[in-house]
């Protein structure tokens, strides 16, 4: 009776995953993107989903010290084999990640990975390999957040997107990390609805 009872809710993948992306070298960054990566993180757990980063320093480990700052689930995907090579050979933190997925695949295909296993991908201060995490979400028509601050790489994404001549919706800018995770969650939700239709005609 219980299975049934809770069939229903058995496979309803109910917690979205966002990943968040940054520069792990944040020196650039300016005054506010501690608190600013913090905050995404706690905004994050607070609307309930789960957050993903590259189980690396900088903007992504901040967001996941906020993260595990409102007790939520925080999952890290590495471009190492294995822990050993994780800490050794990339130098990379345990530290609030409740999981890490061992890719093996460097930071290329850790890139791929973690924002093609996502629902949406947030943006902060970033360089080249944020870039790259990027444009993977953009081409595979991810709700994206770029979140605004006292950094160039909203300005960079900008300039790519106008350079593009292509429309893309799922695009969202905003400098509050509260309003900035409202708002993806909605276009996630969005393309879930859609999708269902889809799956269920």
């Amino acid at each position: 009776m219980n299975g049934e009872k809770n069939g229903k809710h058995k496979h309803a993948h109910d917690k979205l995953k966002l990943c968040v992306s940054g520069a792990a070298e944040t020196g650039h960054c300016g005054l506010d993107a501690f608190e600013k990566g913090k905050e995404l993180g706690r905004e994050i757990v607070r609307q309930g989903a789960i957050l993903t980063t590259g189980a690396t320093t900088g903007f992504p480990f901040w967001a996941a010290t906020g993260a595990k700052e409102e007790n939520g689930i925080s999952i890290g995907f590495s471009p190492a084999s294995t822990e050993e090579e994780h800490l050794e050979f990339y130098r990379l933190p345990l530290d609030h990640l409740d999981v890490i997925i061992y890719t093996g695949f460097g930071y290329s295909g850790r890139n791929l990975i973690l924002t093609r296993s996502a629902d949406a991908v947030f943006i902060g201060c970033g360089r080249i390999g944020t870039i790259n995490e990027f444009t993977v979400a953009y081409e595979d028509g991810k709700p994206i957040g770029i979140l605004e601050g006292d950094w160039e790489t909203d300005e960079v994404i900008k300039h790519v997107i106008e350079a593009s001549n292509r429309v893309n919706d799922k695009i969202i800018f905003d400098s509050d990390p509260k309003t900035l995770v409202e708002k993806i969650i909605e276009l996630v939700r969005q393309d879930k609805a859609s999708h269902g239709r889809v799956y269920r005609s």
